[in-house]
């Protein structure tokens, strides 16, 4: 079979592999923050405490290892079908898919280096073995982090539609890195680092996660628009 064709069907595996993966990440994300979360927050201990204990470790499997199946899969069509095949970091398409990677590679941080590790310890706990003294404040943490993924995952996908359907101009990809990775740094560092209170208020709520994701979707198409219309 020739090269060029095998490298075909592996791209659309690769891209079939990562948007089921994806889904799953997404999805028990969204379970998660819109259903798990608040039903905790009404629910007696008892039932807390056993849906701790034989749920969550279920749901965790699922999400954490779709996080880690959709940051291999997108990475590696990156690196192993779009650059080889002479895709450039300022070509249009490129310009809204690696935004879209950054916010991913943050969230899949997130999921394996903080929501996981706590929730590990939170089962631990309702299984009976002794609680982490540091338990409340990394549970905390992982809340933030949980909040901050479904934040950013609003932008991730609107990048995703976008990379086909909006147009930025090459001279302005630096300019548009710039500012879209920086807004994502300082919503991961505050992810990493807020403590409770006015820096975190609007995405305490899952209204306010909502409607703050889809803010910052249309802030990011404002500034492609904008950079679109200076170039």
């Amino acid at each position: 079979m020739d090269i060029a064709i095998l490298q075909d069907h592996g791209s659309f595996l690769f891209r079939w592999i990562h948007f089921l993966a994806g889904i799953t990440w997404i999805g028990v994300l969204y379970y998660f923050n819109f259903m798990q979360a608040p039903f905790f927050a009404e629910t007696d201990p008892d039932v807390k405490k056993a849906c701790t204990q034989k749920l969550v470790p279920r749901a965790l499997w699922w999400f954490r290892w779709g996080a880690m199946l959709t940051f291999i899969t997108g990475w590696s069509i990156i690196l192993i079908y779009i650059f080889p095949k002479g895709g450039s970091w300022t070509d249009s398409y490129m310009a809204k898919i690696m935004p879209g990677a950054l916010m991913g590679t943050f969230m899949w941080f997130n999921v394996w280096f903080i929501i996981w590790p706590a929730q590990k310890l939170a089962i631990a706990a309702a299984n009976g073995e002794t609680p982490d003294p540091h338990l409340a404040d990394k549970v905390r943490r992982a809340f933030l982090a949980s909040r901050t993924n479904t934040l950013l995952s609003v932008g991730l996908l609107f990048f995703m539609a976008a990379a086909r359907h909006l147009a930025i101009s090459p001279a302005s990809t630096l300019t548009w890195y710039a500012i879209v990775g920086g807004i994502v740094l300082v919503i991961e560092i505050n992810a990493l680092t807020a403590k409770k209170g006015v820096t975190t208020a609007p995405i305490e709520k899952t209204s306010g996660v909502i409607i703050s994701g889809i803010v910052l979707a249309f802030i990011e198409y404002g500034i492609l628009e904008a950079l679109k219309s200076s170039a």
